[in-house]
C-alpha cells in the first residue's frame, strides 16, 4: 500500500515538474521541484541520524558538501554529479530499495543541475503574517504560557499570533502576529527584556520568533529546517538561543544576527526541549528518543548522555538557579538530574544515572508539561489525563493536587512571587489555581470568542 501511494505521488509530481520543463524561461527551483523528489526517493537514508554514504540530502547545503565521495552535485555539470549519475542506469544505483526516478524526474534534476544548482527561496520561509488579527470562533488548544519576570504579561501562543494577557487575566493588551500558524514554546528572557517563541509550519519550515517586550516589535524571526520547532531556551546572558527540532536535531542560533552557531545530531527521534547551563557553555536536551544529553555548545559535541534511557521523554523544565533541570515523559515520572559531565561517554556496564537526583511520585498518565516556581523550591507537573501536582523538590513531597479534569494539560507557569500557578490545555482555556493549596483562582479563555 505504501508503495502504491509513493507511486501516487511520485506521478503527481512527475506532472507537474514537466509543465515547469515545457516553460522555457523558467528555472528549476530546488524548493518547489528538487526538494519534493528528494524527499519522496532519498532522505529515508541520507538524513541527520542516518546518513547513508556520510551523505544528508535534507538540505542543499548537504548537497554540496557531500558524503565520503565528496558532493554531490557539480553546478552545470549534470553528467559529472554523482545526484544525476546514481539515479540513472539500468539499474539504477539509487534508490536502493525504492521506485526508480521517472524519465521526467530524471530530467528534472538534470537541468536543475545545468542551470547552477542554485538554491531559490524556500516556499516555507515566504511570509505569512496575517495582516489583520484573526478572529475567533472557537479557542484554540494552549499550548505554552509564560508570565513575564515583572509580573505585568502572561505570554500565550494562538494561530498565528502571541497574546499578551494581563497578569491578573483580565483581559488582552497586545497581539503579537507572525509567520508561524503555530508556536509550540515560549519563553522570556531572564531580565524579560526579550519574549522568544519556537514553532513553525509541519513539514515545511521551523521558526524562531524574537520579540522586543517593551516595544511589541519582532526583533527577529529565524528560520531553519523543514520542520517546526520545539523547547526554545535563551541563554543568560541573552547572545544565544537553542530549540529542539523535529528533523531530530539541536540548532543553536545568535540573537544579534540569526546566524546558526552549533548543530548537533546525537540525538535519534524529536527533541522537545533544551535549557543552557547558568555559564551558557553547555545545553542539556531532551527527545522522543528517550534520551537526555549534555552537549558542548561551541562544538556542538556531545559530553555525555544524562540519564538511563526508560521512556520516550516529551517534556522539560530547567531550574531558575542551579545547574538542574526535570523530565517527564509517557512514563509518567517526574526525574531531577544534575547538567554536569561525568567526565566521559558512556561504555558498557557504566552507571547511567550519576547526574540522577531523584524522582517523584508516579502520575497516573504521561506528563506533558513541567515548571518550577521562581525560587526553585517547587516542581509542577501536568498531564495528560488533566490534572496537576505541585511537588517539594528538595524531597518530593507532593504539596498540592489539582482536578482540572478538562482534557489534557499542554502548559504551566507560575507567577514571579510563587503564590499561583497558570495552567492551559486541550479546552483552550487558562486557569489559575493557589500555587500552595490547588485552590480555583480564575477561568478564562485565552482568545476572544466572536
Amino acid at each position: 500500500m505504501m508503495r502504491f501511494v509513493c507511486r501516487i505521488l511520485v506521478l503527481l509530481l512527475a506532472v507537474s515538474s514537466n509543465a515547469a520543463l515545457n516553460a522555457a524561461d523558467t528555472a528549476v527551483s530546488f524548493h518547489r521541484q528538487v526538494m519534493p523528489l528528494l524527499r519522496i526517493h532519498c532522505v529515508a537514508c541520507h538524513k541527520p541520524g542516518k546518513q547513508g554514504g556520510g551523505l544528508d540530502l535534507t538540505t542543499h547545503r548537504g548537497l554540496v558538501n557531500g558524503g565520503q565521495s565528496g558532493s554531490s552535485i557539480r553546478p552545470g555539470e549534470a553528467d559529472a554529479s554523482p545526484l544525476v549519475q546514481q539515479v540513472c542506469g539500468d539499474p539504477p544505483e539509487m534508490p536502493k530499495d525504492g521506485l526508480p526516478l521517472l524519465p521526467q524526474e530524471i530530467e528534472l534534476l538534470r537541468r536543475w543541475v545545468v542551470e547552477g544548482a542554485v538554491e531559490d527561496e524556500p516556499i516555507g520561509f515566504l511570509t505569512r503574517r496575517p495582516s489583520e488579527p484573526l478572529i475567533y470562533t472557537s479557542s484554540p488548544s494552549v499550548r505554552a504560557l509564560a508570565f513575564s519576570p515583572d509580573g505585568n504579561l502572561l505570554a500565550v501562543p494562538a494561530r498565528h499570533e502571541i497574546l499578551l494577557h494581563r497578569a491578573d487575566g483580565s483581559g488582552i493588551v497586545a497581539r503579537l502576529l507572525g509567520d508561524s500558524p503555530r508556536l509550540e514554546a515560549l519563553t522570556f528572557s531572564r531580565d524579560g527584556s526579550l519574549l522568544v517563541a519556537s514553532g513553525g509550519a509541519a513539514s515545511e519550515f521551523g521558526e524562531i520568533q524574537i520579540w522586543d517586550t517593551a516595544k511589541r516589535e519582532l526583533v527577529r524571526s529565524i528560520k531553519a529546517s523543514t520542520d517546526t520547532f520545539y523547547g526554545v531556551a535563551i541563554s543568560h546572558d541573552n547572545r544565544l538561543v537553542a530549540v529542539g527540532c523535529a528533523d531530530k536535531l539541536v540548532r543553536v542560533f545568535n540573537v544579534a544576527d540569526g546566524v546558526e552557531v552549533m548543530r548537533c545530531d546525537n540525538h535519534l527521534d524529536w527533541v522537545f526541549g533544551s535549557a543552557f547551563t547558568n555559564d551558557g557553555k553547555r545545553l542539556a536536551t531532551i527527545s522522543r528518543d528517550k534520551a537526555a544529553k549534555l552537549i558542548d555548545v561551541s562544538t556542538g559535541h556531545l559530553i555525555d548522555d544524562i540519564n538511563q534511557m526508560r521512556d520516550p521523554l516529551i517534556c522539560m523544565a530547567r531550574h531558575p538557579m542551579d545547574d538542574l533541570i526535570a523530565t517527564g515523559g509517557t512514563e509518567g515520572k517526574i526525574r531531577l538530574f544534575r547538567m554536569e559531565p561525568r567526565g566521559g561517554r558512556l561504555a558498557e556496564g557504566d552507571n547511567k544515572e550519576e547526574s540522577f537526583v531523584r524522582e517523584f511520585e508516579h502520575m497516573a498518565s504521561p506528563i506533558q508539561t513541567i515548571a518550577f516556581n521562581p525560587d526553585g523550591k517547587s516542581v509542577a507537573c501536568g498531564v495528560v489525563g488533566g490534572e496537576v501536582r505541585i511537588f517539594k523538590t528538595e524531597n518530593g513531597q507532593r504539596l498540592a493536587q489539582i482536578k482540572v479534569g478538562s482534557g489534557p494539560i499542554f502548559a504551566l507557569s507560575f507567577t514571579p512571587d510563587g503564590k499561583r500557578i497558570a495552567t492551559g490545555g486541550y479546552d483552550g482555556h487558562i486557569r489559575f489555581y493557589d500555587a500552595t493549596n490547588g485552590a480555583p483562582l480564575e477561568d478564562f479563555l485565552s482568545v476572544t470568542i466572536r
